[in-house]
């Protein structure tokens, strides 16, 4: 439960800082009489355009978020065909090739797991895929050529994914469009606390709310941005899920 918790709310924790030293600043503006600006539409106006701009990034990046979540459990399905027909070879024939193919399937699951770590090099994971074509050369007197064609379509795919989630991790999305909805953000918070509201508390209030949420979606958009961030220290939520794999590791390691 607290691990939920944690996981859940550490965004928020990451925010409620700045949140705090925005209030302390508008406080101490308020307690000088620093509010030269008078609250007018064009508050609101701002305000309008900077939700407009946050809508549109995370739109873009949900696109890329949804598309990331399916990929581990697409590598693990791909590895796992590679797996059957292993399995059908070595019931057919007991020959060690099939055990031979297992066991570099092993060595692949494990790689990929290490290289969203970034333990280990785009170049050389793509290596050991490549490495597969040795093991289907062994396996064409052992079984159907179809079966080849599959295991060879199987490959393809783990490229096409490899190389598509290094794009998604090594690839900001719009870098300008982030600058400007960090500059509104910035401006927006400054000019609240400068900007003279009726009581304590509806400034309080305000001020707190607004940077709360603008600082928030800034956040939330950076981290939607990159889902294979599992090389970091930080905790974040939005990282796709590599259950899938850890699974067929676990699968694995019972087969010996």
């Amino acid at each position: 439960m607290s691990k939920w918790f944690s996981l859940k709310w550490h965004l928020t924790f990451r925010v409620i800082p700045f949140v705090v030293l925005i209030v302390l600043l508008k406080a101490v503006a308020r307690y000088y009489d620093l509010e030269v600006l008078s609250l007018s539409p064009l508050v609101g106006a701002v305000v309008s355009a900077n939700i407009f701009l946050v809508g549109f990034l995370i739109s873009a990046v949900l696109g890329d978020y949804k598309e990331s979540e399916r990929l581990p459990g697409e590598l693990a399905c791909s590895l796992q065909v590679l797996l059957d027909e292993s399995a059908i070879v070595r019931m057919n024939t007991e020959s060690p090739v099939a055990t031979s193919l297992t066991q570099h399937v092993g060595t692949i699951v494990s790689s990929i797991l290490n290289w969203f770590h970034k333990e280990e090099r785009t170049e050389d994971l793509l290596d050991k895929v490549t490495a597969l074509n040795t093991h289907f050369l062994a396996f064409e007197p052992l079984t159907q050529a179809n079966f080849i064609v599959r295991m060879k379509q199987e490959q393809n795919n783990l490229r096409r994914m490899i190389t598509r989630i290094h794009g998604v991790r090594e690839t900001q999305f719009n870098p300008a469009g982030y600058a400007i909805a960090e500059i509104i953000s910035v401006a927006l918070c400054g000019g609240l606390i400068f900007t003279k509201l009726s009581t304590v508390f509806e400034s309080v209030f305000f001020v707190g709310f607004v940077s709360f949420v603008m600082i928030y979606m800034v956040f939330l958009i950076k981290n939607l941005d990159n889902p294979f961030s599992h090389f970091e220290d930080k905790i974040v939520i939005e990282n796709v899920s590599l259950k899938p794999l850890h699974d067929l590791q676990r699968r694995l390691s019972r087969l010996g």
